[in-house]
């Protein structure tokens, strides 16, 4: 028997009868948490974030609030992110901080801007510049406006924005694939994507393509599939291999990520519904979803 906690679940919307999305947890066969919250973030860690009208906070896999204003006199979030690595990026007021899995807050709120923490590091912004923070709150990749964005560490490498091309940097802040691409993605499985003039391809770390620049969207690779985007704006996604390779040729009108070997999909054909595939393009779960999200232990 599954226990609370083991099963994979994933966030999915209900519109309710004024049109609004209802967000609830589905497992691979039925609603383990009916719709009841205005928006939900997948499980990461054991928790869930969760918003009720303004009010944010976090549940167990039970449905149970964990984390809320109404429980251990937390304070009052104004906005608040999924847990990672022990801490979870939440506002008070118009400032960004960090709270444990108790609800204390480790990191006082003073980032005009934060992220998620990846391989210890966590991105934060104070005004127009960028570093990076350990868990203790310390700054570690200097805040320096030469970073006019950057985003998460990933397989060690963090994609940065220098003027208006992006490049990656290593965990001591140096450079290691220079700015050329027109936007860029996270490493993921050792390959990352990137835009170069108006196509996507993907580069090794290294900084080499190994997947030439094709596609109109390309999004990062996950358990061996990438989805990728055809026919500009209005177009339709397709998976491919790390070869380039055309996996799956069932097109779609968006497409999620795979996780635990599903991926979720909207079909325009079933009246805009999203439901979920098997690496064979199976469908697996009908189209019945107004919004849906990757399956997460």
């Amino acid at each position: 028997m599954t226990k609370f906690g083991e099963e994979a679940l994933a966030a999915v919307a209900i519109g309710d009868k004024w049109g609004l999305n209802k967000w609830g947890f589905i497992n691979k066969v039925e609603y383990v948490i009916n719709p009841q919250f205005d928006y939900a973030e997948d499980f990461s860690e054991g928790l869930a974030c969760v918003r009720i009208g303004a009010i944010f906070g976090y549940i167990n896999p039970k449905g149970e609030n964990v984390i809320s204003p109404h429980v251990n006199n937390v304070p009052y979030f104004t906005n608040a992110g999924h847990f990672s690595e022990g801490l979870a990026r939440v506002n008070i007021g118009d400032k960004s901080g960090y709270i444990n899995k108790s609800g204390e807050i480790v990191i006082k709120p003073q980032f005009d801007l934060a992220g998620g923490f990846s391989e210890g590091l966590a991105r934060v912004n104070i005004g127009d510049k960028v570093g990076y923070i350990n868990r203790a709150g310390e700054r570690v990749i200097n805040i320096n406006p030469q970073f006019d964005l950057a985003g998460p560490f990933s397989e060690g490498l963090a994609c940065v924005r220098i003027g208006d091309k992006y490049g990656y940097i290593n965990k001591a802040g140096e450079r290691v694939i220079n700015p050329q691409f027109h936007r860029a993605g996270p490493f993921s499985e050792g390959l990352a994507w990137v835009l170069i003039g108006d196509k996507c391809g993907y580069i090794n770390k290294a900084g080499e393509r190994v997947i030439n620049p094709l596609f109109d969207f390309a999004w990062d690779f996950s358990e061996g599939l990438a989805s990728v985007g055809i026919g500009g704006k209005g177009g339709k996604f397709r998976f491919i291999n790390k070869a380039g390779e055309f996996v799956i040729n069932l097109q779609f009108d968006r497409v999620g990520h795979f996780s635990e070997g599903l991926a979720p999909v909207l079909i325009n054909g079933k009246e805009d519904k999203w439901g979920y595939i098997n690496k064979a393009g199976k469908i697996v779960i009908n189209p019945q979803f107004d919004d849906a999200k990757s399956f997460s232990k």
